[in-house]
C-alpha cells in the first residue's frame, strides 16, 4: 500500500553531518507513523527514531538523542532524518520503515525501504 525509498547516504568524516530522506508514495504518508532503523555489519537492527502521522511526537534511540532529529512534510510524502555530530559508531545502513502504530519495535513495522549506507570514517 505504500513504497519507501530512502536517499542522502554517504561517505563522511566524524563530526559531520548527513541529512537523510524517505520518500513514499502509494496511499498518503499521513496514513503512517514512521521510524528509523539501521543495521551495521554483524549486528542487529536497531530503532533510532519514530514520528507519529501528524508529526506531533517522537522518539529517539538513547545512541542519538540530541544528535538526531526526525521530521517530515505529509504534502510531499518525505519523512527525513537530520543526523548531526555523525560518529564512526553510526556507520549502518540506514533503513525507514512505516507502521499503521506508534512503535519502536522493528517487527511491527509493516513497510521497508531498501536503505541507504551511511558511513563515518574517524
Amino acid at each position: 500500500q505504500v513504497q519507501l525509498v530512502e536517499s542522502g547516504g554517504g561517505l563522511v568524516q566524524a563530526g559531520d553531518s548527513l541529512r537523510l530522506s524517505c520518500a513514499a508514495s502509494g496511499r498518503p504518508f499521513s496514513t503512517y507513523t514512521v521510524g528509523w532503523f539501521r543495521q551495521a555489519p554483524g549486528k542487529e537492527r536497531e530503532f533510532v527514531a519514530v514520528i507519529t502521522r501528524s508529526g506531533s511526537r517522537t522518539s529517539y534511540a538513547d545512541s542519538v538523542k540530541g544528535r538526531f532529529t526526525i521530521s517530515r512534510d505529509n504534502l510531499k510524502n518525505t519523512v527525513s532524518l537530520q543526523m548531526n555530530s555523525l560518529k564512526p559508531e553510526d556507520t549502518a545502513v540506514y533503513y525507514c520503515a512505516a507502521s499503521a502504530w506508534f512503535t519502536i519495535r522493528g517487527n511491527d513495522y509493516d513497510y521497508w525501504g531498501q536503505g541507504t549506507q551511511v558511513t563515518v570514517s574517524s
